[in-house]
């Protein structure tokens, strides 16, 4: 230190000291401004995109909020579409079954009626068998009765007496 303290020059010092003052006004004049701008906008370049950042997690959270509504609604709707789908399907069921129901009685009563009246029917035929038969059968005895004059005078007879006159 002392060596440089021996060396001092005084012009020497003077220049040097007018030169960094030079040097200090044009870095001024043409760094530091410009380097400052550049500072400035970035940093305000970083407080718009923050800004912008929190904005659009705001906006995030509002579309969540949406969505989460929506899929709410959604799901409603779908129970209660399930639920209307259910109640129809139960209907139609019940109503199946009812008409089921009515088609089978409307059977039955049918079967009913044709068995009755196929039995009227074959209770008919019966009769007109037995008829047709006792016809025979009486046809071939009084063919026997009256194959003999005394029987056949004897059954006039019998009838006259079980006629009344009136």
């Amino acid at each position: 230190m002392e060596k440089l303290i021996n060396e001092f020059s005084l012009g020497l010092f003077f220049w040097q000291t007018l030169l960094f003052i030079l040097l200090l006004l044009l870095l001024r004049k043409y760094a530091w401004k410009p380097i400052l701008n550049a500072v400035n906008e970035r940093e305000e370049g970083i407080k718009n995109a923050l800004q912008s950042a929190e904005n659009a997690k705001k906006e995030m959270q509002n579309l969540q909020a949406d969505n989460e509504k929506l899929l709410k609604e959604a799901r409603a709707e779908r129970e209660a579409m399930l639920k209307e789908a259910r109640e129809l399907k139960d209907k139609m069921i019940a109503d199946a079954k009812d008409q089921a129901q009515a088609e089978a009685n409307k059977l039955i009563k049918q079967a009913q009626a044709s068995i009755e009246s196929e039995k009227q029917a074959a209770v008919v035929d019966l009769k007109n068998q037995v008829a047709s038969l006792s016809v025979e059968i009486a046809e071939k005895v009084v063919r026997g009765e009256l194959s003999d004059k005394n029987k056949q005078l004897k059954l006039v007879e019998d009838i006259l007496g079980d006629v009344t006159l009136n």
